[in-house]
């Protein structure tokens, strides 16, 4: 039997082909029983059988094999669970015969409170708490729920029955066959479902409401909430079915199941599962209350929504083989999810916000420490760790890039026939490469396994000499760093107008363009020239200083388009970090920005003045204070066309901006602001409903009421406490969660820590009050982290939350002694699904303390900031 353990896959010489699952959950007792008749087709000479258990018992005495070819059932005379490899082995006394037979085993487990496998949930019926049993497979837990073989090339039918008590709704990934009531007790059994992974099976039982929709061609929808929330769910349900409809057209196949139910559970640990006819969600990104939900919210639901409905297509019908693989089902699903919203709500301009998932792929992947988008997964401990900026983010931007180049017609044709080919199977990386080269004729292997097999990504140099562009291209690391690598780069380049616009694919380390030649006229002297435009290529640029005089008056002049502008602003803030060039040419360059009313564009810009902030506190505080007055100067012209009255019919996007304008006043210490914020926010304690205090400002005034809050005067604080106990949202609780610990008062950050760890707070919520600590707190929740590390470990250790912890706590800090201590405390405690967490944590603190020391470099920094701040 030891020859199966330390094996990162399971053998192949067993398949399963159909599994025939009965459980019966005790929500009292949290626990569960079952049994499970699989179909097996044996394809090699084996007297074993090897699948995953984990966290289960199984009765050694349920154990048989019967052939299909015989009625005479088989013992496994050894029955052994090996809890490391988490895995079942099965020994027979003779050698098993090929062909398929009925494997059935008997089980029983814990539902537990690790949010993984089948775990409970708690919520609040009529004033009493009730558990609900719900299951999250992915990536590797159907194995703690039943024996079976977990890995996502291992498709089977599943046949489901439950066994739960009367008056509860118990949902799984088919529709309901056959109910039958006995007493207080009803066995409710399911259709038997399509082929699919183990991952994707899902069960849910509790009590729920919910609202029902049709899709145009008949598929039922429902969302499920807690009773009395149904209300909450149509603008999801509206999205939903829309949906479903949009990607049966683009995919030209249809929705594979009978009907859809999208459910909201009180605990959860990721934002929502794409479960095939059950996608399990956190509640914040499913319910939606007009009265009490900000706009941001609205569109967070509607993002969520889409790309859980595009697994449906690229992930459940179509499967990764293996995990090495993940990047293409959560990139695709991501990229195709604001094509969706675009359809959808185009008002809102989604294509411009992508620009901020493609931020956060850049960001992570400027590191070190970054990974490849593919990366070859060999054991199921490494798994966790991928679900990360660099699989969601850079995967969903390497695929717009692509589909920039190949052109959006034979882009969705590839894609169409790539999931008609694969349609209830497994495919790889080379599988989605190979139907867009058949269709476009371009070499896509190659191109892109530049950018999915290489960590990484290159900045281009451009400027101009004898009228000629030279382009040079290196890669880009935020450590400034000197890094290896060498990609081909598709460049877009305009000069001095949109109509001047020349494509071409950079393949060499640098490339010399005549103007002349390329646009097939002269260029004026003077004239700006962007590259990159319309940000469609996953990489940064860097302009000689001529270059990017032209393109800051550009800026100013509103020549630009707002995705062009962003770009700028963002590569500029990339390069200071990265110490290639200073800080006060990136604080000249946002002076241009004072008139910029984009959402996305100011969005971004409040993200990097947070930054700047802090880093400038870590260099010299004086400098702070004068680069605080800098950026409030900057967002005043935008605070003051939105003020704090919401406009009639004003947009979506402007409704968001507004409170994150107000927010980022309220942080920098505006006097006018905090004292408004907290005039409305004591309306806001006399009356939950006033007109003064509308959900997208209520963040704004939260944080503005912390800002004043210290030990000697806590009422702020309190009075959020007391809004968060008497609320019954998730989103509302979320919200005042993500603004207490930005008080300046350490002491209360440290109680804000404290509290955060109490019962009031779920465990999947704790993390929000973690990620915008104050400067002046950092300290204090480090010490914290340390102190409760073990208790941390033993509530959030088994899952990818823990990882969280450690970035929002150790990144921000900014010095080469902080990275020491932070390595030495870990020294000792680092676990495989965290090692590379904490190395980019590490990296993050060296980039940041290298910053700070050039910063201090910098001549009369001080007096420049003054003096862009009086102009």
């Amino acid at each position: 039997m030891d020859k199966f353990k330390g094996q990162p896959r399971l053998p192949k010489f067993a398949v399963p082909k159909r599994y025939d699952l009965r459980l019966i959950p005790d929500l009292i007792a949290c626990t569960f029983t079952g049994t499970v008749s699989i179909d097996v087709d044996i394809v090699a000479d084996t007297r074993f059988i090897v699948l995953n258990a984990a966290d289960i018992s199984v009765n050694d005495d349920s154990v048989s094999f019967t052939p299909l070819t015989s009625s005479k059932a088989l013992a496994a005379p050894k029955v052994d669970l090996f809890e490391e490899d988490e895995i079942l082995v099965l020994e027979f006394a003779e050698i098993l015969p090929h062909g398929v037979g009925v494997l059935q085993l008997g089980f029983s487990g814990i539902l537990n409170d690790k949010l993984k496998g089948f775990y409970k949930s708690t919520y609040e019926h009529n004033g009493e708490k009730k558990n609900m049993a719900v299951t999250q497979f992915e990536p590797a837990d159907a194995r703690k729920c039943f024996p079976c073989w977990d890995e996502p090339a291992c498709k089977a039918t599943f046949k489901i029955t439950l066994e739960v008590p009367t008056e509860l709704v118990a949902l799984s990934n088919m529709p309901i066959m056959d109910e039958k009531v006995d007493g207080n007790v009803k066995v409710v059994s399911y259709q038997e479902s399509p082929i699919m992974s183990t991952y994707l099976v899902a069960i849910v039982v509790g009590l729920f409401d919910y609202v029902e929709d049709h899709t145009s061609d008949g598929i039922k929808v429902r969302v499920y909430c807690q009773v009395g929330k149904a209300d909450q769910g149509k603008f999801a349900l509206h999205v939903g079915a829309k949906t479903l409809d949009l990607f049966k057209e683009y995919f030209a196949v249809p929705y594979p199941l009978p009907k859809m139910d999208m459910i909201a559970i009180p605990d959860f640990a990721a934002g929502a599962m794409e479960n095939y006819g059950l996608v399990t969600y956190r509640e914040t990104v499913l319910l939606y209350d007009e009265q009490h939900s900000a706009a941001s919210n609205k569109q967070r639901v509607a993002i969520v929504v889409a790309h859980e409905l595009a697994h449906q297509w690229f992930g459940n019908l179509v499967t990764m083989e293996w995990w090495t693989h993940l990047w293409p089902n959560e990139g695709f699903a991501t990229w195709v999810s604001y094509l969706a919203i675009d359809s959808l709500f185009p008002e809102w301009k989604i294509w411009t916000q992508f620009l901020d998932e493609s931020t956060d792929g850049l960001r992570l992947d400027g590191l070190e420490e970054s990974h490849p988008i593919e990366v070859e997964v060999n054991h199921v401990a490494e798994i966790d760790e991928i679900f990360d900026a660099i699989s969601y983010m850079k995967g969903a931007s390497v695929i717009r890039m692509l589909q920039s180049y190949l052109g959006a017609e034979v882009f969705q044709k590839s894609l169409a026939a790539y999931v008609k080919k694969h349609a209830y199977s497994n495919a790889k990386t080379e599988d989605l490469w190979s139907a867009l080269e058949g269709e476009s004729g371009e070499p896509v292997n190659k191109l892109m396994s530049f950018w999915t097999k290489q960590t990484g990504y290159p900045v281009v140099s451009a400027k101009i000499k004898d009228g000629k562009l030279e382009l040079e291209q290196s890669r880009f690391l935020s450590s400034g760093s000197p890094g290896e690598g060498q990609w081909i780069v598709p460049v877009t380049v305009c000069c001095g107008s949109y109509d001047m616009r020349k494509n071409f694919l950079l393949e060499s380390k640098s490339g010399v363009y005549d103007l002349k030649e390329l646009f097939g006229c002269s260029i004026a002297d003077g004239a700006w020239i962007k590259i990159n435009v319309d940000q469609a290529g996953f990489y940064r640029v860097k302009y000689d200083d001529t270059l990017a005089a032209g393109l800051r008056n550009a800026t100013e002049n509103q020549s630009l388009t707002s995705i062009d502008r962003y770009g700028i602003l963002d590569d500029s803030f990339a390069l200071s970090m990265a110490r290639q060039q200073s800080l006060a040419s990136l604080l000249t360059l946002i002076t241009g920005y004072k008139k910029e009313l984009d959402y996305t564009v100011l969005s971004n810009l409040i993200v990097i003045s947070y930054k700047v902030v802090k880093i400038s506190a870590d260099a010299n505080l004086e400098l702070m204070s004068e680069i605080k007055q800098l950026f409030i100067g900057v967002f005043q012209f935008a605070a003051g066309k939105l003020s704090w009255e919401p406009k009639q019919g004003e947009s979506h996007l402007d409704a968001m901006l507004r409170g994150e304008v107000l927010t980022a006043l309220a942080v920098f210490g505006h006097d006018e602001t905090l004292k408004e914020a907290t005039r409305r926010f004591d309306a806001f304690l006399a009356d939950r409903n006033t007109s003064l205090l509308p959900p997208d400002l209520r963040r704004a005034a939260y944080v503005a009421v912390m800002q004043r809050a210290n030990k000697s005067d806590k009422s702020g604080y309190e009075s959020l406490l007391r809004v968060y106990r008497e609320t019954e949202m998730s989103e509302e609780k979320t919200r005042i969660l993500g603004s207490l610990a930005c008080c300046p008062d350490p002491s209360i950050v440290q109680d804000v820590l404290t509290f955060v760890l109490s019962d009031e707070v779920r465990n999947q919520d704790a993390l929000y009050g973690l990620y915008d600590v104050s400067w002046e707190g950092r300290e204090v929740a480090w010490k914290w982290l340390q102190e409760k590390w073990e208790y941390i470990e033993e509530t959030w250790g088994s899952g990818f939350l823990i990882t969280r912890f450690i970035s929002a706590l150790v990144s921000p800090f900014a010095s080469f002694e902080k990275a020491k201590e932070v390595e030495e405390f870990f020294a000792t405690r680092s676990k495989p699904s965290m090692a590379r967490t904490l190395k980019q944590g590490i990296e993050r603190v060296h980039i940041n303390a290298n910053w700070v020391e050039s910063i201090r470099k910098e001549d009369n920094l001080t007096q420049l900031v003054a003096h862009l701040s009086s102009n």
